[in-house]
């Protein structure tokens, strides 16, 4: 510890080390009996150990130095602290104090001890200098940084993480596990300035030391815990893995990310990819309208099977509805029709349409790694009629489902965030389908809950949206999708393995009902 420093006196170092350690060179005199060096070695073992009291009376204003000393530890609140007797002189001594005040941040400078007689003995003379050689009376010592209060709140001001040393801690690990961890990074790298200042009584600082650009400011997410708390409830009440993830359409926020247990840890809501199913029939429909193949009104065939080239597609469970507008079509989720108006669209049609919706875009949100999908031209005649119900090659995110729904709810472009005050970079953007495209689409996005597949979402308000199943591995096994949104609310919940939309559909439900 002593560095460069002035060689101390040898008996007075090892004086001040046995204190610090705890030993004894036995019992302690009485203040009144102390010589310099004795007083010296003592206070600094008793500051050191944060002994406030013993290190108090072995000055002259007891009261005062006690008191001043527990200000200094309470308003800086050091994981670790040491002082030391350097050498003394006369009626001084030279004492050198270190504070760590977190990882990496570690203050340290001298100070001198003024020694005046106490009747037969010795004290120390206290002011506030003894504590920092530039504090004066009414003056405070405060650390700016990471080191108390709150460090990450939610979109309404609720605490999600605060400073314990300087290291963001959740306040509750059970809300928004997925991304706590990723909270916490952001918070620590913004915080990586920290400064010791004097503030006077007037609240006016000085800077003593410190390191870096300071981030003082709490950090706040775009997070609704309350949306949060509804998307883990929802999810937890799924047998199979589940997920959701809501984006809030006039904003771009991202309001709750929830997996349930079955799900594991990484947040595949984020960014795994997984054939979307008919919940694509979204773009397949926007591509549709915007080539003049059809109009939502127009009659088309539904038949339980249709072959188109060497790719026979069914509808699911093998329904047939003979002829019916597009819009129910939609509503119903007939493979067959889609499929067939697909064939005659070009073959990058349905990947254009999916950029529109952001299925192709690509941000950097800070602190979390997304993927909205991919969607590229189709290679033959049998991509592009699989890609139009959500098979093949198409691959979306839970997160890329909700910002497509978010887009149709916004009527723009949507751009989801995870922060106030910190932004999203686009590194690639998209543009949604004209107004007149996402008016039919919101129609028959109506029409799915009123009277297609997702009757069950009837009795949670005016929701819009899309249901989807979609095979995996070897076909046997399928897994159910729904995206849609109420009001200012998009989302969509992915259950692995459900064979069938239902269960999607109950859990976009109970995700509803606790949003209340």
């Amino acid at each position: 510890m002593l560095g460069g420093a002035a060689v101390a006196v040898v008996v007075i170092v090892a004086a001040a080390f046995l204190v610090l350690r705890g030993g004894s060179t036995g019992s302690q005199a009485p203040a009144a009996a102390l010589q310099p060096s004795d007083v010296a070695a003592s206070y600094a073992g008793a500051w050191s150990r944060g002994d406030t009291t013993t290190a108090g009376s072995l000055t002259d204003s007891p009261q005062a130095a006690t008191a001043a000393l527990n200000a200094a530890r309470t308003e800086l609140a050091p994981t670790d602290f040491g002082a030391i007797v350097l050498h003394v002189s006369g009626q001084s001594a030279a004492l050198r104090v270190r504070w760590t005040l977190g990882t990496g941040r570690v203050w340290t400078y001298d100070t001198t001890l003024g020694l005046v007689r106490a009747g037969d003995g010795w004290a120390v003379h206290f002011s506030p200098a003894v504590i920092h050689p530039d504090l004066k009376t009414g003056e405070r010592l405060a650390v700016h940084g990471a080191s108390a209060g709150n460090a990450v709140v939610d979109r309404a001001g609720k605490p999600l993480l605060t400073w314990q040393g300087s290291e963001a801690k959740a306040v509750d690990p059970a809300v928004a596990p997925l991304l706590l961890p990723a909270m916490a990074r952001v918070a620590g790298d913004a915080a990586k300035g920290w400064s010791v200042v004097i503030v006077d009584a007037a609240g006016a600082e000085r800077r003593l030391f410190g390191e870096g650009e300071v981030q003082a400011k709490t950090l706040t997410t775009s997070l609704s815990s309350s949306a949060q708390a509804a998307a883990q409830a929802a999810v937890d009440s799924s047998s199979v893995p589940a997920m959701l993830v809501a984006i809030q359409p006039s904003t771009g926020d991202i309001l709750a990310v929830a997996q349930n247990s079955a799900a594991g840890a990484t947040p595949s809501a984020l960014s795994g990819l997984y054939a979307p199913g008919s919940t694509f029939k979204i773009a397949t429909a926007a591509a549709v309208l915007q080539a003049g193949a059809a109009e939502a009104g127009t009659v088309l065939p539904c038949p339980a099977s249709v072959q188109l080239g060497q790719r026979t597609i069914p509808n699911d469970d093998g329904f047939s509805l003979g002829s019916l507008p597009l819009h129910s079509a939609f509503a119903h989720s007939c493979n067959t029709t889609f499929a067939q108006l697909a064939s005659s669209l070009p073959a990058e049609a349905l990947a254009k349409a999916a950029s529109q919706f952001g299925l192709n875009a690509d941000f950097t949100i800070p602190g979390i790694t997304t993927e909205a999908g991919k969607v590229v031209a189709a290679t033959s005649a049998a991509d592009q009629v699989e890609s139009a119900i959500g098979q093949g090659t198409v691959q979306a995110s839970p997160f890329g489902l909700a910002l497509m729904s978010a887009t149709v709810a916004a009527g723009k472009a949507v751009t989801p965030k995870l922060w106030h005050g910190l932004d999203t970079k686009v590194s690639t953007g998209y543009q949604p389908p004209s107004g007149t495209v996402l008016s039919a689409l919101r129609s028959m996005m109506r029409e799915v809950v009123t009277g297609g597949t997702a009757t069950g979402l009837a009795g949670s308000g005016q929701v819009y949206g899309k249901t989807g199943t979609a095979q995996f591995g070897d076909g046997s096994q399928a897994n159910g999708w729904f995206t849609g949104y109420r009001g200012d609310v998009a989302f969509s919940v992915l259950l692995l393995g459900a064979n069938g939309s239902k269960p999607a559909v109950t859990v976009s439900a109970a995700f509803l009902g606790g949003l209340g």
